[in-house]
């Protein structure tokens, strides 16, 4: 029998291409989403990629009641990986109250569901901003956790002691954190990948809509950082590699290799590349130009971030191998997909 594996959050950005990697690898998934920032129309796309499709259930696992009743039909479940959460770091300044009550009563409902109902395992999809403006570059695991720049990143933090502190009671329960950087791109099939609702918060969804006419031009927020370019430097990581990831680590709890009840790693590719960098890089693999403007820098950005893969590759046996070329072309073939749908 094919183990079972629930994925929140699943028909959005990373968590569809984690499902098709979980199907791929053999594993039965079944998603909850409620749809706030995704189309049931990625299913489909699910489908065509992996010739099976994932059981489904739209709902919001805010709503305890619902949840409950979802854990009481789905007895067998292996493990969860946990997704869904509001995720917009500007958005999150201007609606603190909507982040924290969205990503934490989530959290603490699958958390209390796992315990009443056996549920072992538990994959957090973590973040990057929890190191804040980090004092040694590049960052690794034992970096210090500073003050959060946004609501966004303050729930992320809280999240992981929320989840250390239940397991550390809960001994049947196991935890990998999953610190990401900035994932990129598509999957190379161009049937998923990045759908925001409204204006993109994020660099390249902005960059193909205004390379195929969408927007009008992309807007870098500051040059006057203290950076080779004046922009600010982030870890971009292709979306399928980070999607692996979520796999290996499944798979590290399923085997009972893990050290310890919760543990924490960096999901990155080790480099760091700024925001003008990533313009030049995209219109030389695509042969596109693109129009972009200097404006201000943005509230809760921080200047330069990229990530210490050593544990991460050494000690969950993952690493980070497609290009930032190439990650940027299949962000744009995704895109002329979706227009031409």
């Amino acid at each position: 029998m094919n183990k079972l594996i629930l994925v929140t959050g699943g028909t959005g950005y990373i968590g569809s291409h984690t499902v098709v990697e979980l199907m791929n690898e053999g594993f039965d998934v079944v998603i909850i989403d409620n749809l706030s920032n995704s189309e049931k129309s990625v299913l489909d796309g699910i489908a065509e990629i992996t010739g099976r499709r994932p059981y489904f259930e739209q709902f919001d696992i805010c709503d305890k009641e619902k949840l409950d009743n979802f854990f009481r039909v789905y007895k067998k479940l292996d493990a969860i990986i946990h997704f869904a959460a509001f995720k917009a770091v500007g958005e999150s300044i201007e609606k603190p109250l909507s982040y924290y009550q969205n990503n934490l009563v989530s959290l603490m409902n699958l958390l209390k569901g796992m315990n009443d109902y056996n549920v072992p395992y538990i994959v957090f999809s973590s973040s990057c901003t929890v190191y804040g403006e980090p004092d040694e570059l590049p960052v690794t695991e034992q970096a210090p956790i500073k003050v959060a720049n946004s609501p966004y990143g303050n729930t992320k933090q809280i999240s992981e002691e929320i989840i250390k502190d239940t397991v550390d009671v809960n001994h049947n329960l196991k935890a990998i954190a999953l610190r990401y950087f900035n994932p990129i791109g598509a999957h190379n099939s161009a049937l998923i990948g990045e759908l925001p609702v409204g204006v993109p918060d994020n660099l390249v969804p902005f960059i193909t809509q205004t390379a195929i006419g969408i927007r009008d031009e992309l807007k870098v927020f500051g040059n006057d950082y203290n950076t080779p370019d004046g922009s600010a430097i982030r870890d971009y990581i292709n979306v399928v590699d980070l999607a692996k990831a979520h796999v290996v680590s499944v798979k590290r709890m399923l085997e009972d290799k893990c050290k310890s009840n919760v543990e924490f790693f960096n999901l990155g590719t080790g480099k760091g590349s700024s925001v003008l960098e990533i313009i030049n890089a995209f219109e030389k693999a695509t042969g596109e130009k693109l129009t972009y403007k200097i404006v201000d820098r943005r509230v809760g950005d921080v200047e330069s971030v990229y990530a210490d893969t050593k544990f991460a590759n050494e000690e969950l046996g993952w690493k980070a191998e497609t290009g930032l070329e190439e990650t940027l072309l299949s962000a744009w073939s995704w895109e002329k997909y979706i227009r031409n749908k």
